[in-house]
């Protein structure tokens, strides 16, 4: 019987905030490392949003073997602080739910909130869905 192919899809901006929240910083060498080894993950995917002075964090994660999907970010002020915004809920799912759909036996989703409930419904119902990592408590 053929190698099941197995790939994640991870939400950058949620694995982040998530990990510091715990007062941590994400190795991605390591996370890398742990999604090939704990769960035999193919194909790594990083939705993340494009900001132009973050080259070297992207360097960094595509020598980690992530593949990224940049998603265009806002920029905005609130409570007098700069933000910066890139929402990469709808590239995560069309990737998942379409893009990659036949390519892949499994999928891993990464993500710290409920924003994916409908993909992980879908994957689920489909069979698809190997599991969902939180990076929060």
């Amino acid at each position: 019987m053929a190698k099941s192919k197995i790939y994640a899809f991870i939400d950058s901006q949620n694995l982040n905030l998530g990990i510091r929240s715990l007062g941590w910083q994400v190795d991605y060498k390591k996370l890398r490392l742990y999604l090939k080894n704990k769960y035999g993950v193919d194909q790594a995917f990083m939705f993340i949003g494009l900001v132009s002075n973050n080259q070297k964090l992207y360097t960094e994660l595509q020598a980690a073997g992530f593949i990224l999907v940049f998603k265009p970010t806002v920029r905005y002020f609130e409570n007098g602080q700069e933000t910066v915004k890139g929402n990469v809920d709808a590239e995560l799912v069309l990737h998942a739910a379409a893009i990659e759909y036949a390519n892949y036996d499994k999928a891993i989703i990464v993500t710290g909130d409920g924003d994916f409930a409908c993909l992980v419904e879908f994957l689920d119902d489909k069979n698809k869905l190997l599991h969902v990592l939180t990076p929060n408590s």
